[in-house]
């Protein structure tokens, strides 16, 4: 989905092993067309697994010269990312 700024990924509600293949693969062909938007509202359950492939992405967008943020994060989301301590990691992608 074009975004003003760049292709927006609405996350789905539960984030686990059986949604990563999906994500990656939108994220993979986003990251190279330049910035990526991630839509976290609705966001219900996120494993550790997929916090670590977000961060990944962040990390591959940057190396690319590419923005990468997270745009209104779901309270679970934000709780699930400080309690695994991964505050620092995120800190700079989150848009309010």
């Amino acid at each position: 989905m074009a975004h003003q700024n760049g292709i927006a990924i609405t996350l789905p509600e539960v984030i686990d092993l059986d949604a990563l293949d999906g994500i990656r693969d939108k994220l993979i062909d986003a990251i190279e067309d330049g910035p990526v938007t991630l839509m976290a509202g609705a966001v219900q359950r996120v494993s550790t697994n997929g916090l670590l492939m977000l961060i990944s992405a962040a990390e591959s967008a940057r190396r690319n010269h590419n923005e990468f943020a997270v745009d209104a994060p779901s309270a679970a989301m934000l709780a699930a990312i400080d309690r695994l301590g991964l505050g620092a990691q995120f800190s700079g992608m989150m848009k309010p």
